[in-house]
């Protein structure tokens, strides 16, 4: 991580100044932005007791934090070019294990090495490699590198295919990115926070110092939903927008400020089920490296790296896409061609600007601009990072923001407290047999939630109906939608899919999008045909991310499907 005043090209221009006295609303400090790093500025600042407020246009995770390839991952290929990058991310993966130990997976990989003329002397190079990254591993709590013959990688997984040398084996983890921020953004209200969700960012302008107040800023906002507009005032505002954040900037009208990243486009396939114990690397070809693996209860196929140049809020896979990625697996896992394919998702990496690389050769630091020097001080961007590093890049902003604009000297404690949820993690078996639901069920809840899972299983017991599973393939059940309204802030259909994964399996959410949107009408209030709207605005959404990954048959048959479920909702085929 580095500091970087960005070098302004032109003087300063003057800031625009609010008018009128300043609102009663007063916080310390506004994040811009609900994804992994805004969320965990607002823990961050709040368990040191500052006061913080969080807008976010969407939805948490909405960008490339819910979007991602799940992993906490240490980054072995960063390690020649950027060692740092893969020492944090290992270490933070350990941090982030200890604060939410529910809901990280282990994920072993395994990498097949071809036979050849040069592939003994490969084998032996990528073991010498990862040797050295067995280095990492205790910080993150991995297991060291395993040196397989082929038999020995025959025999873990009959699938690949080829003639191999060998393979290496190393260990990483798996997290649901959308779960770690909803996380983040609860214990930041729960110490303080106000967390402002669909709610757009449409001005910053700047306050002079009076005696009785140091020079600041007014953001003003409006909901997107109720149109409803308020105005906050701060002396710091952090913009955590990821791909976003030139955009942020040039929209804040904060005169001469501005960031420069390279949005890099990710897209994932998602598989029905796990077909494969491991995560299988292979290359696509064009010699980029690609794979299969397993991911809570289903399996991912990932991922592309592509400069992006389209819009931010509609990033979508594409046909050609999805051939690529499944062409690369296919090579040494030919049985992907088989399994089906029930969806895909796309996201956009903040990646650190620079002019001339590769995509896939950029770096994953990070950095934080400090806006000082182009006439905006106490405004700053956060640029880059990885989803495994997120909590140490918070930590390094708030180091710097808490004690030079409110001598503040509380030291980081996002490494130790835990998370909400994740200071137990309880038996789920035991669970199951004292509420009379499956074991599946009450795995997938103590996994979504950890030791708060007893509070929706309470909210069930008040309520036996709220036993009732809305979405099979997950499974969810009714009571945990109500739960996910009342205390993680889902305000759509869409909202409680990202909390919950429901609707993501592989009906799309034929069979449970129409009850969720009734459920979360009754508990917002609003009438029911507001939520049968929810409910097919998430419908088409599903059809034209999975209608990519599909044959010709099982595309025909869902939009038949689709058409069924319009008019059963009373819209027009």
């Amino acid at each position: 991580m580095s500091l970087e005043p960005v070098d302004s090209v032109a003087p300063p221009a003057p800031m625009p100044v609010a008018q009128g006295p300043l609102p009663a609303d007063e916080v310390d400090v506004v994040v811009i932005g609900g994804g992994i790093n805004g969320t965990g500025v607002a823990r961050d600042l709040a368990l040191r007791g500052l006061r913080v407020a969080l807008f976010e246009r969407n939805d948490l995770a909405y960008g490339a934090s819910g979007n991602s390839s799940g992993m906490i991952h240490g980054g072995a290929r960063y390690m020649l070019q950027s060692p740092q990058v893969t020492a944090s991310s290992c270490r933070d993966s350990g941090y982030i294990q200890r604060i939410a130990p529910h809901l990280l997976f282990r994920i072993p990989f395994l990498m097949p090495l071809r036979s050849g003329a040069q592939g003994r002397v490969m084998f032996e190079l990528i073991d010498a490699y990862f040797q050295a990254y067995d280095d990492y591993q205790p910080l993150k709590r991995g297991e060291s590198h395993c040196r397989l013959d082929a038999s020995e990688m025959a025999r873990l997984e009959p699938g690949l295919v080829g003639s191999h040398v060998g393979g290496i084996t190393f260990d990483e983890w798996g997290v649901d990115g959308g779960r770690l921020c909803v996380l983040g953004a609860i214990d930041a209200i729960e110490h303080g926070a106000r967390v402002h969700l669909h709610t757009t960012v449409e001005g910053v302008e700047s306050v002079p110092a009076r005696p009785d107040r140091a020079a600041g800023y007014v953001v003003s906002a409006r909901h997107r939903m109720t149109g409803e507009t308020s105005r906050v005032a701060a002396r710091v505002v952090v913009n955590a927008t990821g791909a976003w954040s030139p955009i942020t900037a040039a929209i804040a009208s904060l005169g001469q400020v501005r960031t420069r990243v390279r949005p890099g486009k990710g897209i994932h396939v998602v598989l029905d089920r796990r077909i494969t114990n491991y995560a299988i690397l292979s290359k696509a070809i064009d010699g980029r490296q690609v794979f299969l693996y397993p991911w809570q209860n289903v399996s991912l196929v990932g991922t592309t790296d592509d400069d992006y140049y389209g819009d931010l809020d509609d990033v979508r896979a594409t046909s050609e896409e999805v051939r690529y990625l499944v062409q690369g697996v296919a090579k040494v896992f030919p049985s992907i061609r088989e399994a089906r394919a029930i969806g895909t998702y796309a996201g956009v990496r903040p990646t650190l600007y620079d002019y001339g690389p590769s995509e896939d050769a950029l770096s994953r630091d990070h950095r934080i601009v400090d806006h000082g020097l182009e006439g905006a001080p106490g405004v700053y961007s956060m640029v880059g990072g990885k989803l495994a590093s997120y909590r140490m890049f918070a930590q390094e902003l708030c180091d710097l923001v808490a004690p030079r604009h409110f001598d503040v000297t509380v030291p980081c404690s996002t490494h130790e407290r835990p998370l909400p949820g994740g200071d137990r993690v309880p038996d789920a078996l035991a669970l199951a047999d004292a509420h009379g639901v499956t074991p599946v069920c009450a795995r997938r809840l103590v996994y979504r939630h950890g030791s708060r899972a007893h509070d929706v299983f309470e909210r069930a017991a008040r309520v036996p109906a709220e036993h009732d599973v809305v979405c099979p393939c997950e499974p969810v059940l009714e009571a945990e939608i109500r739960h996910v309204v009342r205390e993680e802030m889902a305000r759509t259909v869409d909202d409680v899919a990202r909390r919950t994964r429901l609707g993501l399996g592989a009906c799309g959410g034929m069979r449970c999008a129409a009850r969720c949107g009734q459920i979360v009408a009754e508990e917002l209030g609003i009438a029911p045909a507001e939520g049968r709207t929810m409910a097919l605005d998430f419908l088409v959404q599903q059809a034209r991310t999975r209608v990519v990954a599909l044959g010709p048959q099982q595309a025909q048959q869902e939009a038949l499907t689709l058409a069924h479920v319009r008019a059963s909702l009373g819209e027009p085929r």
